[in-house]
Parts: C-alpha cells; structure tokens; sequence
C-alpha cells in the first residue's frame, strides 16, 4: 500500500506515499498526476500502473499530491510551483537513498511538470534523469523539447490530446511514441499496456 510522508514546501505541507520493491533498489522513480482541478491526484490509476510497474522493476516509486490536493496544501501554481515541489521531493529522494539513476515519470498534466523538473536540472548541470512521459500535453503545457531517449506513451483514440498533435510534436525530435490502440485519454481497460511498456523498457 505504500508508506505516506509529508514534505514541507514553499506552498505549506505536501502529502507524499513511498513504494519499496523487493530486493536491492535500483533506481528512483518520481510520478506526477494529472490536472488537480479536474480531479487528478496520486491515486489516479494510470499513477498507480506506473508505480507498480516501477517498483516490480525494482525502483523506489514515489508520488506526491500536488498543491491543493488532498492533504496537500497551497493552491494550483500552473505547473511552476508544482515542478518547485517535485524538485524538493526528487533532493530528499537522492538524500535518503544516494547514487541510484532517477526516472521522472508522468500522466496528462503530470507530463509539464516532469517536463518543466528536466529542463531546470539539465540546465544546472545536475541529475539527468530519464523520463517517462504518458498523455505528453503537446501543444498545452508540454515544454518544446525532451530528452532524445524519452519514452512516450499515447493512446490512438485520446481526444483531449490527439495522437497526430503528439505526433507532430514528437517528429521533429526524432522520439519514438509507444501507441496504445483502442486506449482514450483515461486508459479505461487500456492499463496493462502502459505497465507492460515500462516493464519491458526499463528491464534490468
């Protein structure tokens, strides 16, 4: 079920729950959740594939509810103090469990914040993490670019953001997008595939 924690960001108090796989980590895994002002938390069930695909690799999953959400509190920050609190909680992850690889990992909305949290790092010279990126907001709230090595995962059938928008934003940087068929924006019966992609991607 995952242990809950809780941070103290800019915002005021943010509601957090780790998940330990068996065995030896070998790697952390932070996941962000869709929109929070159209219901989005981190018991979201594609967050929670994710989680559990993650962690039967073997990675420390965490996730955090945003400002506003649950027992988090603050206010909706746009994406900006979202990725601020996202960033606190990546530096207590690299504290508590030192020198393992990082995957930044995301869903809808999710996927600006990761995003925004990957551009802040590489400009600073600092963890370069992979990401993982279900839904990319392209053309909404996605920065221009990721990661050559990022992995996209996008249903054929979503209509809050259609597979062509991704694709045009995914070609001209050369990213592969992992196309689920018969998958709308929500996964409905569609989960498997997406923990079926991280698994077989990130297997050690």
């Amino acid at each position: 079920m995952g242990s809950p924690f809780f941070l103290t960001g800019s915002a005021g108090s943010l509601e957090c729950l780790l998940e330990m796989p068996e065995g030896q980590p070998v790697g952390i895994a932070l996941i962000a959740h869709p929109h929070p002002l159209y219901g989005g938390d981190m018991h979201n069930k594609v967050v929670q594939t994710m989680a559990r695909a993650f962690t039967g690799l073997g990675y420390i999953a965490v996730r955090m509810n945003c400002r506003g959400v649950g027992m988090s509190q603050g206010e909706h920050d746009n994406g900006l103090g979202e990725a601020e609190d996202m960033r606190l909680l990546l530096e207590k992850m690299q504290a508590d469990y030192p020198d393992l690889p990082v995957i930044l990992a995301g869903y809808s909305f999710g996927t600006y914040v990761q995003s925004l949290l990957c551009t802040q790092l590489t400009k600073t010279n600092q963890t370069q993490p992979r990401l993982v990126l279900v839904s990319t907001t392209a053309g909404m709230w996605t920065t221009e670019s990721v990661p050559a090595d990022t992995v996209l995962i996008h249903g054929d059938l979503d209509d809050m953001v259609p597979l062509e928008t991704l694709l045009k934003w995914a070609r001209p940087q050369g990213l592969t997008v992992h196309v689920i068929t018969g998958a709308d924006h929500f996964y409905n019966r569609r989960l498997l595939p997406i923990r079926d992609i991280i698994s077989t991607y990130f297997r050690q």
